[in-house]
């Protein structure tokens, strides 16, 4: 029976996905669609205006439809990934957004894979040396963390790093080898993960702490267990969720905040790919990128959700009776 329901609960979970990314797609076209300008203005430019390439050009593009009937004939081709062509580089939408999908991945893998690590072993320490200075150390550089703007650390780190030390670039993504894209974007990495690592280290401490605190820890203290046990079979285990919840914001935030490190570092990628597209109103990659980014958000929530069910025997039990 609870296994049914679970079933159900994913159901429904992924019914909320569409329903949502369906919602979004409708809130991307229609504010790019009020938006200022024309997009045919956009395609031609200087090039001839006459009354009849004009209304070819609204033909092509759909614009003599009704404006709900434009979303609909839009949404068919999206969910095929055809978000149409580049007006700025002239290649279609999926191709311009995959050329530049490589450098994103790496940085927000990398910089996600910083804030989780360095998050985790801070939490865990400041947990387990609660009230002492270390704790109350981390506790600041938590709050200076999630406090410091993004493009802000990175040019500190860029400052710092790379003109005055010189022990990384300044600019640029490197080669696609793997050891000269890691020495390029170490850097935007870091940056990157900064406020990822006090999220997670405040949700960690705090957690485990809580975990710490209750009564069968205790008991199995009398009965001899081992701290390093208690600290990680009991105490963390029990503090999956909320990490999961730290981690899941973690991996949203890294993807959305990789838009102002790719623009400080000079790295090609998808944030600025968005970025010189709303420059020169690119509407058709705007409209592409801006959704993948949010179906990505979305997905990313739902597996958390979905997590929550495999760590956590009494989630099965609220999805049972939810």
């Amino acid at each position: 029976m609870r296994s049914h329901a679970v079933g159900v609960f994913l159901f429904r979970r992924l019914l909320e996905l569409v329903v949502l990314v369906l919602v979004i797609s409708f809130l991307v076209f229609t504010l790019e669609y009020l938006a200022p300008g024309s997009i045919i203005d956009a395609l031609l430019g200087t090039a001839d205006k006459s009354p009849e390439v004009v209304a070819a050009m609204r033909h092509e593009y759909h614009l003599d439809q009704p404006f709900i009937v434009q979303y609909l004939l839009w949404l068919k081709d999206a969910v095929h990934l055809d978000f149409g062509r580049s007006i700025m580089l002239n290649v279609p939408v999926i191709q311009a957004i995959v050329s530049r999908l490589s450098v994103t991945l790496f940085l927000g893998v990398f910089g996600f894979l910083i804030a989780v690590v360095a998050g985790l072993t801070l939490g865990i320490v400041a947990a387990v040396k609660k009230g002492t200075g270390i704790d109350r150390g981390t506790v600041g550089l938590t709050v200076l963390g999630v406090s410091a703007p993004t493009f802000a650390t990175g040019l500190i780190l860029l400052w710092a790093f790379a003109i005055m030390l010189g022990w990384f670039p300044v600019i640029g993504q490197g080669d696609p080898t793997f050891t000269d894209r890691l020495w390029h974007l170490t850097l935007p990495a870091v940056a990157l993960g900064i406020a990822g690592t006090a999220l997670m280290t405040k949700m960690t401490r705090a957690a485990l702490i809580a975990a710490l605190e209750q009564d069968a820890i205790g008991f199995a203290r009398s009965r001899g267990v081992g701290w390093w046990r208690i600290l990680f079979v009991y105490g963390l285990r029990n503090s999956l969720v909320p990490i999961l919840t730290a981690a899941g914001i973690v991996i949203a935030s890294t993807l959305t905040g990789s838009v102002l490190i790719e623009e400080t570092f000079s790295l090609q990628g998808v944030g600025t790919l968005l970025i010189s597209s709303i420059q020169n109103k690119d509407i058709p990659v705007v409209q592409g990128a801006t959704v993948l980014i949010a179906v990505f958000v979305i997905v990313i929530n739902t597996l958390v959700d979905i997590a929550y069910l495999a760590v956590d025997p009494r989630t099965r039990g609220k999805a049972a009776t939810a």
